[in-house]
Protein backbone atom coordinates (compact mmCIF):
# COMPACT_ATOMS: atom_id res chain seq x y z
CA UNK A 1 0.00 0.00 0.00
CA UNK A 2 2.62 2.27 1.07
CA UNK A 3 4.08 1.56 -2.45
CA UNK A 4 1.16 2.52 -4.49
CA UNK A 5 0.28 6.17 -2.22
CA UNK A 6 3.83 6.83 -3.30
CA UNK A 7 3.00 6.11 -7.29
CA UNK A 8 -0.30 8.13 -6.48
CA UNK A 9 2.25 11.39 -5.09
CA UNK A 10 5.13 10.76 -8.11
CA UNK A 11 2.01 11.18 -10.98
CA UNK A 12 0.49 14.07 -9.21
CA UNK A 13 4.30 15.83 -9.06
CA UNK A 14 4.46 14.73 -12.70
CA UNK A 15 1.29 16.30 -14.21
CA UNK A 16 2.23 19.46 -12.03
CA UNK A 17 5.67 19.48 -14.07
CA UNK A 18 3.85 19.10 -17.45
CA UNK A 19 1.31 21.94 -16.77
CA UNK A 20 4.70 24.08 -15.47
CA UNK A 21 7.51 23.42 -18.42
CA UNK A 22 4.73 22.76 -21.13
CA UNK A 23 2.87 26.01 -22.83
CA UNK A 24 0.36 23.87 -24.12
CA UNK A 25 -0.91 22.81 -21.00
CA UNK A 26 -1.84 26.11 -19.25
CA UNK A 27 -5.48 26.35 -18.15
CA UNK A 28 -5.74 22.55 -19.05
CA UNK A 29 -7.37 20.34 -16.57
CA UNK A 30 -5.47 16.96 -15.45
CA UNK A 31 -8.21 14.82 -17.06
CA UNK A 32 -6.85 15.92 -20.41
CA UNK A 33 -3.43 15.84 -19.65
CA UNK A 34 -3.50 12.42 -18.30
CA UNK A 35 -5.65 10.72 -21.33
CA UNK A 36 -4.00 13.36 -24.60
CA UNK A 37 -0.14 14.32 -23.45
CA UNK A 38 1.54 10.81 -24.41
CA UNK A 39 4.69 11.62 -22.67
CA UNK A 40 2.72 11.79 -19.43
CA UNK A 41 0.74 8.30 -20.64
CA UNK A 42 4.08 6.85 -21.03
CA UNK A 43 5.44 7.75 -17.32
CA UNK A 44 2.24 6.82 -15.85
CA UNK A 45 2.52 3.71 -17.52
CA UNK A 46 6.25 3.02 -16.32
CA UNK A 47 5.37 4.62 -12.96
CA UNK A 48 2.92 1.68 -12.09
CA UNK A 49 5.45 -0.95 -14.01
CA UNK A 50 8.05 -0.23 -12.23
CA UNK A 51 6.33 -0.58 -8.85
CA UNK A 52 5.49 -3.95 -9.98
CA UNK A 53 8.84 -4.80 -10.65
CA UNK A 54 10.21 -4.05 -7.44
CA UNK A 55 7.56 -5.79 -6.15
CA UNK A 56 9.15 -9.47 -7.80
CA UNK A 57 5.91 -9.85 -10.31
CA UNK A 58 7.21 -11.60 -13.91
CA UNK A 59 5.76 -10.67 -17.08
CA UNK A 60 3.44 -8.20 -15.95
CA UNK A 61 5.47 -5.54 -15.75
CA UNK A 62 7.26 -6.27 -19.23
CA UNK A 63 3.98 -5.94 -20.88
CA UNK A 64 2.94 -3.25 -19.42
CA UNK A 65 5.72 -1.28 -21.00
CA UNK A 66 5.31 -3.19 -24.51
CA UNK A 67 1.40 -1.42 -24.67
CA UNK A 68 2.96 1.42 -23.56
CA UNK A 69 5.16 1.78 -26.57
CA UNK A 70 2.70 0.73 -28.87
CA UNK A 71 0.24 3.10 -27.54
CA UNK A 72 2.39 6.47 -27.31
CA UNK A 73 5.67 5.72 -28.89
CA UNK A 74 7.69 6.02 -25.78
CA UNK A 75 9.85 2.80 -24.58
CA UNK A 76 11.07 3.09 -20.79
CA UNK A 77 11.99 -0.52 -19.34
CA UNK A 78 10.40 -1.01 -15.70
CA UNK A 79 13.50 -1.26 -14.16
CA UNK A 80 14.82 1.79 -14.85
CA UNK A 81 14.26 4.86 -12.06
CA UNK A 82 12.71 7.75 -12.24
CA UNK A 83 12.88 10.80 -9.87
CA UNK A 84 9.55 13.08 -9.87
CA UNK A 85 8.51 16.03 -11.60
CA UNK A 86 9.45 14.41 -14.75
CA UNK A 87 8.62 15.88 -17.95
CA UNK A 88 8.74 14.18 -21.22
CA UNK A 89 7.64 16.69 -24.22
CA UNK A 90 5.74 15.14 -27.30
CA UNK A 91 7.23 11.48 -26.09
CA UNK A 92 7.41 10.07 -29.72
CA UNK A 93 10.93 8.41 -29.74
CA UNK A 94 11.96 8.40 -26.36
CA UNK A 95 14.12 5.57 -25.19
CA UNK A 96 14.90 4.96 -21.83
CA UNK A 97 17.15 1.49 -21.34
CA UNK A 98 17.30 -0.90 -17.88
CA UNK A 99 19.87 0.82 -15.99
CA UNK A 100 19.11 4.26 -16.73
CA UNK A 101 18.74 6.69 -13.48
CA UNK A 102 17.28 10.25 -13.98
CA UNK A 103 17.13 12.67 -11.19
CA UNK A 104 13.97 15.31 -10.61
CA UNK A 105 12.66 17.61 -12.18
CA UNK A 106 14.51 16.47 -15.60
CA UNK A 107 12.89 17.51 -19.17
CA UNK A 108 13.18 15.01 -22.34
CA UNK A 109 11.89 16.06 -25.81
CA UNK A 110 11.25 13.51 -28.18
CA UNK A 111 13.51 11.08 -30.08
CA UNK A 112 16.32 11.27 -26.92
CA UNK A 113 17.70 7.47 -26.26
CA UNK A 114 19.43 7.00 -22.93
CA UNK A 115 20.83 3.71 -24.26
CA UNK A 116 23.35 1.19 -23.69
CA UNK A 117 26.82 0.50 -25.67
CA UNK A 118 27.96 -3.11 -27.21
CA UNK A 119 27.03 -6.20 -25.06
CA UNK A 120 28.09 -5.74 -21.53
CA UNK A 121 26.06 -6.29 -18.39
CA UNK A 122 25.34 -4.56 -15.17
CA UNK A 123 25.46 -0.76 -15.23
CA UNK A 124 25.50 0.25 -18.75
CA UNK A 125 23.14 3.52 -19.53
CA UNK A 126 23.57 7.14 -18.21
CA UNK A 127 22.72 8.60 -15.09
CA UNK A 128 21.26 11.95 -14.94
CA UNK A 129 21.56 14.44 -12.28
CA UNK A 130 18.87 16.76 -11.02
CA UNK A 131 17.21 19.65 -13.42
CA UNK A 132 19.14 18.22 -16.28
CA UNK A 133 17.08 19.16 -19.68
CA UNK A 134 18.25 17.42 -23.36
CA UNK A 135 17.21 18.54 -26.39
CA UNK A 136 15.10 16.16 -29.25
CA UNK A 137 17.04 13.76 -30.97
CA UNK A 138 20.14 13.37 -28.67
CA UNK A 139 21.70 10.17 -27.76
CA UNK A 140 23.30 9.37 -24.80
CA UNK A 141 25.39 6.29 -24.70
CA UNK A 142 27.01 4.12 -21.64
CA UNK A 143 27.21 4.29 -18.40
CA UNK A 144 27.97 8.09 -18.46
CA UNK A 145 27.01 10.60 -15.30
CA UNK A 146 24.66 14.09 -16.34
CA UNK A 147 25.71 16.29 -13.77
CA UNK A 148 23.14 18.54 -11.93
CA UNK A 149 21.23 21.96 -14.21
CA UNK A 150 23.31 20.40 -17.53
CA UNK A 151 21.81 21.35 -20.65
CA UNK A 152 22.04 18.61 -23.89
CA UNK A 153 21.53 20.22 -27.00
CA UNK A 154 19.53 18.87 -29.75
CA UNK A 155 20.77 16.02 -31.86
CA UNK A 156 23.88 16.18 -29.73
CA UNK A 157 25.79 12.45 -29.08
CA UNK A 158 27.24 12.60 -25.18
CA UNK A 159 29.31 9.50 -25.04
CA UNK A 160 31.48 11.35 -21.78
CA UNK A 161 30.21 12.70 -18.62
CA UNK A 162 28.98 15.62 -18.26
CA UNK A 163 30.09 18.18 -15.86
CA UNK A 164 27.25 19.83 -13.95
CA UNK A 165 25.65 23.26 -15.54
CA UNK A 166 27.33 22.66 -18.56
CA UNK A 167 25.54 22.88 -22.25
CA UNK A 168 26.60 20.02 -24.48
CA UNK A 169 26.42 20.31 -27.92
CA UNK A 170 27.88 18.60 -30.99
CA UNK A 171 28.92 14.75 -32.03
CA UNK A 172 30.61 13.96 -30.11
CA UNK A 173 29.29 16.40 -27.69
CA UNK A 174 31.88 19.00 -26.43
CA UNK A 175 31.04 21.42 -23.14
CA UNK A 176 30.32 24.83 -24.52
CA UNK A 177 28.48 28.10 -22.98
CA UNK A 178 25.89 30.29 -23.94
CA UNK A 179 27.08 34.22 -24.06
CA UNK A 180 29.74 33.70 -21.17
CA UNK A 181 27.35 32.02 -18.69
CA UNK A 182 24.83 29.27 -18.46
CA UNK A 183 21.59 28.74 -19.53
CA UNK A 184 18.84 29.41 -16.80
CA UNK A 185 15.75 27.73 -16.36
CA UNK A 186 13.84 24.21 -17.90
CA UNK A 187 13.27 25.92 -20.96
CA UNK A 188 16.86 26.62 -22.23
CA UNK A 189 17.38 29.04 -25.41
CA UNK A 190 17.91 25.82 -27.96
CA UNK A 191 17.93 28.54 -31.00
CA UNK A 192 21.24 30.21 -29.83
CA UNK A 193 23.70 27.84 -28.87
CA UNK A 194 27.35 28.39 -29.96
CA UNK A 195 28.52 26.47 -32.61
CA UNK A 196 32.05 25.01 -31.59
CA UNK A 197 32.83 23.82 -35.16
CA UNK A 198 32.90 27.43 -36.72
CA UNK A 199 34.25 28.99 -33.69
CA UNK A 200 37.04 26.18 -34.45
CA UNK A 201 37.44 27.04 -38.55
CA UNK A 202 37.07 31.18 -37.17
CA UNK A 203 40.44 30.08 -34.91
CA UNK A 204 42.36 28.00 -37.92
CA UNK A 205 41.60 31.02 -40.44
CA UNK A 206 42.68 33.51 -38.10
CA UNK A 207 46.00 31.52 -37.78
CA UNK A 208 46.81 30.84 -41.33
CA UNK A 209 46.65 34.84 -41.49
CA UNK A 210 48.78 35.48 -39.15
CA UNK A 211 51.42 32.53 -40.57
CA UNK A 212 51.08 34.58 -44.15
CA UNK A 213 51.37 38.16 -42.43
CA UNK A 214 54.87 36.73 -40.93
CA UNK A 215 55.88 34.50 -44.10
CA UNK A 216 55.20 38.21 -46.02
CA UNK A 217 57.39 40.16 -43.58
CA UNK A 218 60.42 37.66 -44.19
CA UNK A 219 59.70 37.75 -48.29
CA UNK A 220 59.36 41.37 -48.09
CA UNK A 221 56.29 41.13 -49.91
CA UNK A 222 52.65 41.10 -49.68
CA UNK A 223 50.41 39.11 -47.62
CA UNK A 224 49.21 36.10 -50.40
CA UNK A 225 45.91 35.52 -49.31
CA UNK A 226 44.99 39.57 -48.34
CA UNK A 227 42.60 39.56 -45.28
CA UNK A 228 41.00 36.25 -43.98
CA UNK A 229 37.11 35.93 -44.41
CA UNK A 230 35.43 37.61 -41.67
CA UNK A 231 32.98 34.56 -40.20
CA UNK A 232 30.37 35.94 -38.41
CA UNK A 233 28.03 34.75 -35.31
CA UNK A 234 24.91 32.89 -36.86
CA UNK A 235 21.63 35.17 -35.65
CA UNK A 236 18.77 33.46 -37.31
CA UNK A 237 17.13 30.16 -35.94
CA UNK A 238 19.15 26.89 -35.84
CA UNK A 239 18.05 23.22 -36.27
CA UNK A 240 18.77 22.71 -31.95
CA UNK A 241 15.05 23.40 -31.28
CA UNK A 242 13.64 21.04 -28.60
Amino acid sequence: MKGWKRVIHEVMADVAAARDRDPAAQKVSTFEILSSWAGVQALLAHRVAHALYEAGLPFLPRLLSYLTRAVTGVEIHPAARIGREFFIDHGSGVVIGETAEIGERVTLYQGVTLGGTGFQRGKRHPTLGDNVTVGSGAKLLGPIAVGDGAKIGANTVVIEDVPPGATVVGNPGHPVKVDGKRVEGPDADWIHLPDPIAEAIKTLSQRIADLESRLADLDGGETPGGEPPQLRERTGRSSAGG
